[in-house]
């Protein structure tokens, strides 16, 4: 799944700001010919121009750019037993980033017993690679810590009629 060498990685906080990590001690900082590079191996990316983000070999805006398509492509998902979309009903926790546009999700359902399980996690998957320039996508269930409906927002209480 992942190399023992480690990568730079931003982390993608759901409000859409980008919050770079603290770099390995063996990575060197990023420059415009990292950047380079990487559109390169992702001929599909965005070229968002603007300088490397700190730590990173993408610019803020391409991070920007890229977290706010990745959101919209989760919202595409919906339960189908619930009429919000998962990201509002908060059942996405975390959405990482690496330099070459990998994009790891975790995630969780409403229930351990949810019928949709098995398939729900694809569809993340399958949503968040449609989104031009991302890389490998890899989607892990978890159900820790376990999913509550303090996590909706107000959107998703707004659909579910659940003020």
């Amino acid at each position: 799944m992942m190399d023992d060498k480690p990568t730079q990685r931003d982390m993608l906080n759901l409000d859409g700001a980008a919050k770079p990590l603290p770099p390995t001690s063996d990575m060197a900082a990023a420059t415009s010919t990292d950047t380079d590079a990487a559109a390169e191996r992702h001929p599909k990316a965005l070229d968002l121009g603007g300088a490397p983000a700190s730590g990173s070999a993408l610019s803020s805006e391409e991070i920007e750019q890229m977290t706010a398509d990745i959101v919209a492509a989760i919202k595409t998902v919906y339960d189908p037993e619930i009429p919000a979309d998962i990201y509002e009903l908060g059942l996405i926790y975390t959405i990482d980033m690496d330099d070459e546009r990998n994009v790891d999700v975790v995630m969780t359902l409403t229930a351990p017993g949810c019928p949709v399980a098995g398939e729900m996690p694809i569809w993340v998957e399958n949503a968040v690679a449609s989104v031009p320039g991302v890389g490998r996508v890899h989607v892990e269930l978890t159900f820790d810590p376990p999913w509550e409906m303090s996590r909706m927002s107000d959107e998703a209480r707004l659909a579910l009629n659940m003020f």
